[in-house]
């Protein structure tokens, strides 16, 4: 063992300087600084080098963390590098937005035994981002080129991560996406102070240099059906993610200036980007000078919560029907909205929205927590008679996402999808009930984490490509017949 490691017992866990809370609230930057060398050298040093490393357990992707931590504390830096690009294709955005907490940080030895994590998270981004600062990052080389071609609808993680697998062994990939840019919920959904846009921008980049090729304005069931699509694939992926708004159906909830969380941030993002907004520029979707209530607690309703503050709302609450222990996001995302100063109303469900024809008030109840539920939360009760007003000129609702109903969107009455709307497919092979097409991501595992689509991505372009060759093989068997 190194004498570089186990340095938890004297080394104390330090976390990248967050910026200043009033500065970072006029802007919409990442609010982490970098970590210096020395620092990051330092922080991974600290590392146990578990024989069961928990980290990597806990991690979708099975990232090889102790290995490319050891390299960190040794100065070996474009193999560390090496060693996390290996497994994931985009950790420059896992470092930034993932969960750590929840994952591999909250798993680690050292913070069971009261020491305080490893910060996994940001020396990843710190890995990843030299690596692009001193060219390491480089478009990969096929090494032979495949006639056979795959299609892939949605460019988000998932959608990227099988192109990019896919295309490393020399298939003709293309990825065709309803947006006039590629990312999906990386360009749109997520704000830039926690992932600044240009590293999806230089990632995509990446990859069309590569040799993936992207058709934007896509969409499938008006361009073409995916029967059409088909025929000019030897496979398709579905990817596509699930952007259907969960609805809340109470009194006065067709009023104005009620939208779901995606519509404010997709605007906001927009902005950010340049382009012209008009709910934005209109000020209906701009949160300057307003009341905001954001209905939720998972990590998109923290996006909401911390966009509405940069934009100098009036006032920011964040109604959310559990406690602070029982809420679904990332901790460390609630700790950094609190510090921003978002009201955080806990045990608080809306009952009815009140206004005459744009939104004034919420009316909630106060909640109490009952027996356990099927997840092992709580079960929230209503607190009779515990009836109040929130102000409100605008109101987020950030309740989760549904998938849309795609068999009808794609003119493909035959892909069966479940009782939610998921597509289904064989868990083995990940196939569809239609042959040669395939499904990865949220739009089958439900709402989840960016690192899982990730995950089934890639784990989608193992199976396309075994497909793919039992096709090429079954193709020269009746050739040489």
């Amino acid at each position: 063992m190194t004498k570089k490691m186990l340095k938890f017992v004297d080394v104390r866990q330090e976390t990248p300087e967050k910026r200043n809370t009033d500065n970072r609230k006029d802007d919409f930057n990442e609010i982490y600084k970098d970590y210096i060398t020395n620092k990051a050298t330092e922080q991974s040093s600290r590392c146990s080098q578990c024989g069961v490393p928990f980290c990597q357990i806990h991690c979708p992707l099975g990232n090889n963390i102790p290995d490319w931590l050891k390299l960190t504390a040794e100065g070996r830096l474009k193999e560390a590098y090496e060693v996390s690009q290996s497994t994931n294709n985009m950790p420059e955005v896992c470092g930034r937005i993932c969960p750590q907490d929840r994952l591999c940080e909250g798993n680690c030895v050292i913070e069971q035994s009261g020491h305080g994590t490893v910060t996994i998270g940001s020396i990843e981004k710190y890995i990843t981002d030299t690596a692009w600062d001193n060219g390491w990052v480089k478009p990969f080389k096929v090494k032979k080129e495949l006639k056979q071609a795959v299609g892939i609808i949605g460019a988000g993680p998932a959608g990227m991560a099988c192109a990019e697998e896919l295309r490393k062994s020399g298939y003709q990939v293309t990825i065709y996406d309803r947006y006039d840019r590629p990312g999906g919920l990386l360009i749109y959904g997520i704000p830039n102070f926690k992932l600044e846009k240009f590293v999806v921008e230089r990632r995509t980049k990446l990859l069309q240099e590569s040799g993936i090729k992207f058709v934007q304005n896509f969409e499938v069931g008006k361009n073409k059906t995916l029967y059409e699509l088909k025929e000019n694939h030897d496979a398709i992926l579905i990817s596509t993610g699930v952007y259907k708004a969960r609805e809340i159906d109470i009194p006065g909830h067709k009023l104005q200036n009620i939208f779901p969380a995606m519509e404010f941030l997709t605007a906001s993002n927009r902005k950010g980007l340049g382009d012209k907004v008009k709910l934005f520029d209109d000020g209906i979707l701009n949160a300057e000078g307003k009341d905001v209530v954001v209905i939720g607690g998972g990590d998109t309703a923290m996006d909401c919560v911390r966009t509405s503050v940069r934009q100098k709302a009036k006032s920011v609450k964040c109604l959310y029907r559990r406690d602070r222990e029982n809420m679904p996001g990332s901790a460390r995302e609630v700790g950094n909205a609190i510090e921003e100063g978002v009201d955080f109303v806990w045990l608080t469900s809306p009952k009815s929205f009140i206004g005459s024809s744009k939104v004034e008030a919420v009316e909630v109840n106060k909640m109490k927590l009952g027996e356990p539920d099927s997840s092992g939360r709580r079960r929230p009760e209503v607190d009779l008679g515990s009836e109040y007003k929130i102000p409100a000129d605008l109101v987020i609702k950030s309740l989760g996402f549904d998938p849309e109903n795609l068999p009808k969107l794609f003119n493909a009455e035959e892909l069966v999808v479940s009782q939610w709307g998921t597509i289904k497919i064989d868990l083995k092979s990940m196939q569809t009930n239609l042959d040669g097409v395939f499904a990865a991501g949220d739009i089958v595992r439900g709402a989840s984490l960016v690192v899982w689509a990730i995950r089934d991505g890639r784990d989608a372009a193992t199976q396309i490509e075994k497909y793919l060759q039992l096709k090429e093989q079954k193709i020269k068997s009746v050739e040489a017949a």
